[in-house]
């Protein structure tokens, strides 16, 4: 066994452990903490694959955006673990027989012959960018799918927006434009009151 596959054993070992821990640890923050570690290690096994810019990509934006997000949630909500729990036996078996088909989805695809190439295609020869090469691909063959995938990113966005707006809260805020057209005798009144003596 060279060195290279035996880190991707390594770190498919690591990446398995921390995705059962997400699912199965107790604590909302340990499972969040789990996450980050899976998606590093999976960051880890893709530049084993050569696709560096996905590597980079899972690490920034899921690990330093979304990840840090999602322990901040965790974190500030008052998460009422018991009542969480107390339907998990009713749904564990719909939960086993999507999980067993999701297996049987992975074992076709990845036990298919067509779609596995030999390691020695897989390398990159010298002087090509993989990011320059997804990038083209990206904006010139697949420009409509990436487009519909920001427009079903931004109707996500305004639906969570619309789920959880509760209205404006009365607040301090004052029309600028009602600002401009006011006139001092409608805001400033003297009035006359009468001398106190001693």
């Amino acid at each position: 066994m060279d060195f290279q596959t035996f880190v991707f054993y390594f770190l498919s070992a690591i990446l398995v452990f921390a995705a059962l821990r997400v699912i199965t640890a107790r604590n909302p923050v340990h499972a969040a903490l789990h996450l980050i570690l899976a998606f590093f290690t999976c960051g880890g096994i893709w530049a084993l694959l050569q696709a560096e810019f996905l590597a980079i990509a899972i690490i920034l934006v899921y690990v330093g955006a979304v990840m840090v997000l999602f322990l901040f949630v965790v974190m500030m909500l008052d998460i009422n673990l018991d009542r969480i729990r107390q339907g998990f036996w009713n749904y564990l078996p719909l939960g086993a027989v999507l999980g067993l088909l999701m297996v049987m989805e992975m074992g076709l695809v990845l036990g298919n012959k067509a779609l596995q190439i030999p390691a020695s295609t897989v390398v990159t020869p010298p002087g090509v960018s993989n990011v320059k090469e997804i990038g083209k691909m990206m904006f010139t063959d697949f420009v409509y799918p990436f487009e519909l995938a920001s427009i079903v990113l931004l109707v996500g966005m305004i639906a969570a927006i619309a789920l959880t707006w509760r209205g404006r809260k009365k607040s301090k805020y004052v029309n600028p434009n009602q600002q401009v057209f006011v006139k001092a005798k409608d805001r400033l009144r003297v009035l006359q009151m009468p001398v106190e003596k001693d």
